[in-house]
């Protein structure tokens, strides 16, 4: 598949590629080894990770106590 530059340095993305990434509107671009990589993200709200992740930790039961412990557990090492 080929894309091409624009006079604005903007490159529109075959189809075949879009409909292999349906859900993503954001990609990370990275330069690796005189390739160009495009790396798919999504985007979230700030907080909201931290606010699923106290969700899960909630979920499993696991208290201020075991975090104490696992981190004193791994600085043992």
């Amino acid at each position: 598949m080929l894309a091409k530059k624009t006079s604005k340095n903007q490159l529109t993305l075959p189809k075949d590629v879009v409909k292999a990434f349906p859900d993503v509107d954001y990609f990370d671009v990275k330069v690796k080894d005189d390739k160009i990589l495009l790396v798919p993200v999504k985007i979230t709200p700030l907080g909201s990770t931290l606010k699923s992740i106290r969700g899960k930790i909630k979920k499993r039961g696991i208290t201020e106590k075991d975090v104490d412990d696992a981190i004193r557990w791994s600085r043992k090492r």
